[in-house]
């Protein structure tokens, strides 16, 4: 399972679920346009893009 993944079980959990995602991939998702957040490869580089940009902050990069 990747991010991506990861982000839309989040998005489809039940309302009762404590199921959280990371923070980096809730602004990467929210950063994206409506039409672009169902798209693999776009949410993937933007991701990427994102955990680039915050350098050495260990708390965004995941194994």
């Amino acid at each position: 399972m990747d991010d991506f993944d990861r982000f839309w079980e989040c998005a489809n959990k039940p309302l009762d679920s404590r199921l959280t995602i990371p923070a980096d991939i809730h602004h990467t998702v929210t950063s994206l346009p409506p039409e672009a957040r169902h798209d693999r490869a776009k949410f993937n580089e933007a991701l990427r893009m994102v955990q680039e940009t915050a350098g050495g902050n260990s708390a965004l990069h995941r194994p």
